[in-house]
């Protein structure tokens, strides 16, 4: 019988847990929690809808009209995430620009008198806007450090970490990146543009901070983690969208790149999202046309136009376009190597210090990369300006106090120009700007490309992991870019032809290194073809993205892929280990016991239980009449801290309160089970019981999930990941083989037609006829 092999099997049963990697930096417990070095947790999402009692009768009231109004919601949050990512990117990019024009103009000016005074304020200045965002991240938001990508993908894969969709962690990445990429450190706003974004659609989900009385009961419609996911989905793509001015790239970047799970109706509001952000930001940039954002001008928001570039390419050029997808392989793959290194050796000894040693740390790479900017400029030979045609728009040198193409730095003559100080002194925008331009052959020499490569290069891997807001798309552009124009200078004087522009072979390594480091490609290839405004270059950016990757796929994962590892983020990769064949859903339980409660327990178990371990969930048994043990459910943690807390359902009977099931009036409303969004919520500390209470009982039945996930014990566990990961999983129960099938359904039997009775309509497959 079916009852006695549960009976039998019920001590080997257990819930299959989240796969957490094995890492250095990080103590797993047994309940899908993990601990990390700095003493944070991480902890998984419940995706699952849990049917108790409290969740069919809310949806038992929930007419069209209510259902409606619903979606009408979601598509209106999808409009406010919008607008509000926007609005961020807007705020951001300007302070970015008007810092950074502000400090090239003062330094400029000095340098006409002195440029040892010059040199000495454009350090100070670096220093105090570097200084500024690690101050904000180290006493006010720890949680904004670095691109967030990493922890916004594990939140999306069903991981948790506490912190990073906080009121504070939003201030924090807003002005964290105001400081630190204008500065003048090797990184960029790209990256914690996508958290700043998922930020604001958690905010948006929870109704706004209650702790910092921002909040309205309005907005707090939403109380699961599959809607909330959703939002944070909106709010990524609309990240990327605001950063690089590409809509179709931010949703195909959340398609690809963070989200773990996707669906058509999201697709639609991820799209809008998008668009919203595209016309707020377009909007802002022909406001600030008329003069109004100081500085603010054609950077910023990057889009680096070469439509008017190489027009066309020959088969020759296939060959050295292959070898800048190689370069920029075996480079990102040494980029995210050397990261690892140095990450683990941050985390594990020189961040264990406390917050001045991240300080110090930040203020000392800010001095170095000023040094390297400035002083390595002072070393180079200025060289004669090229003759240009008048209508060209091309100016050279450029006026003192401008920054652009042809800058004159320490030059002796007036028309000179310091090649190396128009990519080093300069914004990365800019410094993109000219290296992808046209019409600027022999602009620059091997010599100053070569040094900048390998200082950027090096500046890059020891800027990535400090304490401040970094992103690392425009690094990466940076890095790509210049080893692509010194391989397209060889091509020119190699081919000898005229069509040949070395800012198409700029843009190719661009791509190629992104490809390389991060292992992104259909929407990478989309993000370059936006930014570029050229859709002729698209196969060959196609090329060398796959070449890249494949290459890079050869040493190590991606970059954020390696973050996560080193952060401790459980992450369940797309495709299960190949071992996970040969191994059995029982066997990757152990043999452990299952913590299980009694339909009927007492409240002192139920608090010697949650005391004693920090499982998420627990099946839920009975007994027959005959005996036998059933599994009838199971009952998260979460739910049982709200019945501890609220105490209304103690009774003083160890017998079910409702035998037959049903008819028990629902004291609470589905949404006193929600979790915060911080994912604190009640802990087993804040609940104070009497001796009195201690001797009650509570009736689990009408709270728990009658219907979890259950696979059979011999089901193979590549089966068992497949299934958790495309549901959103947290818990799966394994049971012994059944002995007994009642049922079946096909295809047809989910084909109910809408004004069909669902009590009238007779499954066509499902009977089962006793022999």
């Amino acid at each position: 019988m079916l009852s006695n092999h549960l009976q039998n099997g019920i001590e080997t049963a257990r819930l299959v847990w989240s796969r957490l990697p094995n890492s250095d930096d990080e103590a797993l417990d047994e309940v899908g929690l993990s601990k990390k070095s700095d003493g944070s947790r991480s902890e998984s999402l419940d995706y699952e809808v849990i049917e108790n009692n409290a969740y069919r009768e809310e949806q038992a009231q929930r007419r069209k009209l209510m259902v409606g109004y619903y979606v009408g919601v979601k598509w209106f949050f999808a409009l406010l995430i919008g607008i509000g990512t926007g609005l961020a990117a807007v705020f951001i990019n300007i302070s970015v620009e008007n810092f950074a024009g502000w400090k090239f103009q003062l330094t400029f000016s000095i340098i006409q008198k002195s440029y040892v005074a010059g040199f000495l304020v454009y350090i100070l200045f670096n220093l105090l806007l570097v200084f500024s965002s690690v101050y904000i991240v180290t006493q006010f938001a720890p949680a904004a450090a670095g691109s967030g990508i990493p922890e916004i993908k594990g939140y999306l894969n069903g991981v948790d970490t506490h912190g990073i969709l906080l009121f504070r962690t939003l201030i924090g990445k807003i002005f964290g990146s105001i400081g630190s990429v204008g500065g003048g450190l090797a990184l960029g706003k790209e990256g914690p543009l996508v958290h700043t974004g998922a930020c604001i659609a958690s905010l948006f989900g929870q109704g706004g901070s209650t702790k910092y009385h921002l909040s309205s009961r309005w907005l707090q419609v939403f109380k699961s983690d599959r809607d909330r996911r959703d939002l944070v989905t909106c709010g990524c793509a609309a990240g990327v969208a605001a950063a690089f001015r590409a809509p179709v790239g931010g949703v195909l970047f959340a398609l690809e790149e963070v989200t773990s799970w996707w669906r058509s109706q999201l697709m639609w509001r991820v799209f809008f999202t998008s668009a919203v952000v595209a016309v707020v930001v377009r909007t802002a940039m022909g406001w600030c046309k008329s003069g109004k954002c100081g500085h603010f001008g054609s950077g910023g928001f990057i889009i680096w136009d070469i439509s008017d570039g190489q027009e066309d390419y020959s088969f020759e050029e296939l060959l050295p376009m292959a070898i800048i997808g190689v370069i920029g392989g075996l480079l990102g793959a040494l980029f995210n190597q050397l990261t690892i290194y140095i990450t683990y050796w941050r985390r594990n000894y020189l961040h264990k210090k406390g917050s001045r040693v991240k300080m110090i740390e930040v203020c000392l790479v800010s001095l170095i990369t000023s040094v390297i900017s400035f002083g390595l400029p002072l070393l180079r030979k200025c060289s004669p300006c090229p003759e240009v045609e008048l209508n060209s728009g091309i100016e050279c040198p450029r006026p003192p106090g401008m920054y652009g193409n042809y800058v004159n730095f320490y030059c002796d003559k007036d028309n000179e120009y310091n090649d190396l100080a128009t990519i080093f002194f300069n914004t990365q925008d800019d410094a993109i700007r000219n290296l992808f331009s046209a019409k600027t052959i022999h602009e620059y020499s091997a010599q100053s490309l070569l040094t900048f490569l390998v200082m950027f290069y090096s500046l890059a891997v020891l800027t990535f992991g400090t304490a401040v807001p970094a992103g690392q798309f425009v690094p990466g552009i940076m890095i790509g870019s210049t080893y692509g124009r010194l391989v397209g200078m060889f091509v020119v004087n190699f081919y000898k032809k005229l069509n040949i522009e070395e800012g198409t072979y700029a843009l190719l390594g661009a791509a190629s290194f992104l490809g390389g480091s991060m292992r992104m490609t259909v929407s990478l290839c989309v993000i370059m073809v936006e930014i570029t405004n050229n859709l002729k270059l698209l196969p060959l950016i196609m090329l060398v993205l796959l070449i890249s990757k494949a290459v890079g796929d050869a040493f190590n994962e991606g970059l954020y892929e390696e973050q996560a590892r080193l952060r401790g983020i459980p992450l369940l990769e797309s495709r299960p280990k190949y071992q996970m064949r040969k191994m059995t859903a029982k066997e990757a339980c152990g043999n452990k016991k299952v913590v299980y409660f009694p339909r009927v327990v007492k409240v002192a178990d139920v608090v010697s239980i949650l005391r004693s371990n920090e499982h998420n969930g627990f099946p839920v048994i009975d007994h027959t009449r005959n005996g036998e043990s059933l599994v009838i459910g199971l009952m998260l943690r979460s739910h049982l801290l709200v019945l501890l807390q609220s105490k209304v359902d103690f009774q003083h009977s160890p017998l079910p309160s409702d035998p037959r099931g049903g008819g028990k009036p629902i004291r609470h409303n589905f949404t006193e089970f929600a979790k915060p969004v911080s994912s604190k919520g009640i802990s087993i500390d804040d609940i104070h019981l009497s001796s009195d209470d201690l001797e009650m009982y509570i009736d689990l039945a009408p709270f728990l999930n009658p219907s979890p996930y259950v696979v059979p014990e011999d089901m193979s566990l590549s089966k068992v990941y497949n299934l958790f990961r495309q549901l959103g999983l947290r818990h799966i129960l394994v049971v012994p083989r059944a002995s007994r099938v009642i049922g079946l359904i096909t295809r047809k039997d989910l084909l109910i037609e809408d004004n069909e009775n669902s009590e009238t309509v007779e499954l066509q497959s499902t009977s089962v006829r006793s022999l």
